[in-house]
């Protein structure tokens, strides 16, 4: 089984529409995917729909959530949530607004250092779903003021950057509440480099996180065998999955190139109390 747990869309930050997220998946000879965009599900129906018209691939319905820590950012994989449950399409419709909210500040800042970046536009390369500072980086690139959106980031708009603004965040035990909440299976996204892992592994635990993703983009071995001793410390489910966006910039990890094991697969099912 080829399972790939962490892919964006068009709902967030991603460059492929649902409809094409599958399509690809497909061709590269996926079986399960996760749809995971950024405090958003809308874009899972639509990968549900196209998955029934190929009856050869499963879509797990999914979330990534961004939380904050003192030294940065954690972010927690919801799989198998109840995408319908008005309180948390609520909650994650507080978090796009305060994305939102964000965004348009720093297209303020970026006015003040002299980059004319429109609003408009910036809205436009969400095309509806969450804004995320990706759109940002892209209207940069358009304006030929950065060469690449990962220069965009590294001098404006990262988190020491002239132009960036803070958004309201969950805490990690936040998100994990919420995704339990909505019935899903709260899991750690790439943990290599938070700090102080083992603590925040022993809170999470103890309210219901399920797994940690240890298969990510391109970590290497070591990487791979120290999360795996984490893993089996905290009884965690080892998921796995490429973060794929279709950046397109011929650095990115492709879709199907970092694989959850299969035995991982069927727990989360299990859990879940689904069938593939």
């Amino acid at each position: 089984m080829k399972a790939d747990l962490h892919l964006h869309t068009t709902a967030s930050d991603g460059r492929l529409s649902p409809q094409e997220l599958v399509r690809l998946a497909l061709e590269v000879g996926l079986d399960v995917i996760a749809i995971t965009d950024h405090d958003t599900v809308d874009g899972v129906d639509p990968a549900l729909d196209a998955a029934r018209m190929y009856d050869r691939i499963t879509v797990i319905p999914g979330v990534e959530i961004n939380t904050d820590v003192p030294k940065g950012e954690v972010h927690i994989l919801g799989y198998f949530v109840d995408y319908h449950d008005d309180e948390f399409r609520t909650e994650l419709l507080r978090l796009r607004n305060a994305r939102r909210d964000r965004a348009r500040k720093m297209v303020g800042k970026l006015h003040e250092l002299g980059m004319k970046v429109e609003w408009n536009r910036v809205q436009e390369l969400a095309t509806g779903g969450a804004l995320c500072r990706p759109h940002l980086a892209r209207a940069l690139v358009e304006k030929g003021y950065v060469k690449s959106e990962q220069e965009a980031f590294n001098k404006y708009i990262g988190h020491n950057g002239p132009a960036y603004v803070e958004r309201r965040k969950l805490v990690p035990m936040e998100a994990v509440r919420l995704i339990t909440n909505a019935k899903g299976l709260p899991v750690l996204a790439h943990p290599e480099d938070i700090p102080d892992l083992d603590s925040l592994l022993n809170e999470l635990c103890n309210i219901g996180l399920r797994g940690i993703e240890i298969y990510y983009k391109d970590y290497g071995i070591d990487t791979i065998n120290k999360l795996i001793q984490y893993a089996s410390k905290y009884n965690l489910i080892a998921t796995g999955g490429t973060d794929y966006h279709a950046f397109g910039d011929g650095l990115e990890v492709m879709i199907g190139n970092a694989l959850a094991p299969s035995d991982s697969v069927m727990r989360l099912f299990t859990l879940a109390g689904r069938s593939i």
